[in-house]
């Protein structure tokens, strides 16, 4: 699908979309809960999509809609394998969770996930005591638990996400949990994970953030959970008021544990008016200058930062470039391409980005299937005078369906 962007004033309120990221992590934790759970704000992302097939195939009963979801926990043996879609979360997720059973299960996935490598939770699982392999480090997993416990060790520096999905699953291991983790990015992810299960009522020992310790039998408690807006998807926004005029986020909680919520950071050192408030943020254009940024713990904000870069006087600086390279595609190539198309010059030295500011121009880009690129894209093409025709737009419904209608609201074009 082909998406049209004009360069046009913002002007306008807009709710923040529902967190994919706590969503997911939601409907996991209230499915492995014995009893019934609520969730309240799920949204309607294919990622979410994805959680809400694998828990029912895993023996959870879930009824509702993107509002409201009652889920009646309790894991079974599935009779097919496990879809994780394209949904990295969920793959690095579900597969710990799935080896808390004693049978054989397989994962698959689709489209940008068949790329992804998954030799790291074969690595992670097989100290668990979990019979775990793929096909030459890609989809399908096997796994055959269940999960023994015990001393294992995790190399934090490729995604938190493995060590995530470890966590939750240690409570159902028959024996006490400790996991070392080595150079541990995307910290505040792993935070919120630990602040999750805590909700759900199961306790995690955090030492510095290098050493976790669960202890056995812990179960997890059904309970009604109201998850925040994605700070994500907010980020283009954000960036786009900052841009192209000024704009209100809605749903955002200033407080959240989510790592993207430090594109206010960037936002207030380039030179934009940030007025943090009580449920929302708001962002108004000023002049914008070159800015140095640290995006190794929240490296989804590279595409919103390149953006906000590429109308900014001057070099800006983004460092964490190796956090990119497994994502939906190789991002660091692929905004390098895109936005060369577009008149901004990038270049990448060992781990750091540097964005020469500019002028967009009118152009033709490829999404290459990443939502983030599309989204990164559309918002560089609101200042400039001129037009940008985005081909695979429809990528954005992965994390933010409603991407392009929202812009739309505060754009009017």
């Amino acid at each position: 699908m082909k998406r049209f962007v004009r360069s046009s004033a913002v002007n306008g309120v807009v709710q923040a979309p529902a967190s994919k990221s706590v969503a997911q992590r939601a409907i996991a934790l209230a499915s492995m809960a014995e009893g019934r759970s609520e969730i309240l704000n799920v949204g309607n992302s294919d990622d979410c999509q994805a959680a809400i097939r694998v828990c029912k195939d895993l023996g959870a009963t879930i009824d509702g809609d993107t509002n409201h979801l009652i889920v009646d926990g309790g894991l079974k043996l599935p009779a097919r394998p496990l879809n994780c879609g394209e949904s990295g979360l969920s793959i690095r997720m579900f597969s710990p969770i799935a080896s808390t059973l004693n049978g054989d299960i397989t994962l698959i996935g689709d489209g940008s996930l068949m790329n992804r490598p998954m030799q790291i939770i074969t690595d992670a699982l097989n100290q668990f005591g979990v019979e775990c392999s793929t096909a030459n480090g890609f989809l399908p997993i096997q796994v055959k638990g269940p999960i023994k416990g015990g001393r294992i060790s995790v190399d934090g520096s490729l995604s938190s996400q493995v060590l995530t999905g470890l966590l939750m699953a240690s409570p159902m291991a028959s024996s006490n949990v400790t996991i070392l983790v080595d150079n541990l990015k995307s910290i505040p992810y792993v935070q919120l994970t630990i602040d999750m299960m805590c909700k759900f009522g199961v306790d995690v020992e955090n030492i510095n953030n290098s050493e976790f310790r669960i202890k056995v039998p812990q179960r997890y408690k059904p309970c009604k959970y109201n998850v925040e807006g994605d700070w994500s998807g907010a980020a283009f926004l954000l960036v786009a008021g900052a841009i192209a005029g000024e704009v209100e986020v809605m749903n955002l909680n200033p407080r959240s544990l989510q790592a993207d919520r430090a594109i206010i950071n960037a936002l207030m050192w380039c030179g934009a008016y940030v007025s943090i408030r009580e449920n929302s943020i708001f962002v108004k254009r000023e002049n914008l200058a070159g800015f140095d940024f640290d995006a190794t713990h929240c490296p989804d904000l590279f595409p919103p930062l390149v953006a906000l870069a590429s109308h900014c006087v001057g070099e800006s600086k983004i460092l964490g470039v190796g956090r990119l390279k497994v994502k939906e595609s190789d991002r660091a190539a692929t905004l390098m391409e895109e936005f060369t198309k577009l008149g901004i010059d990038i270049k990448v030295q060992n781990d750091l980005m540097i964005i020469q500011g500019g002028k967009p121009k009118s152009a033709k880009v490829q999404s290459h299937g990443d939502h983030r690129i599309a989204m990164a894209c559309a918002v560089a093409a609101l200042k400039g005078n001129c037009e940008v025709e985005i081909d695979g737009a429809e990528a954005v419904s992965k994390s933010y369906p409603d991407f392009f209608s929202d812009l739309l609201r505060v754009t009017g074009e």
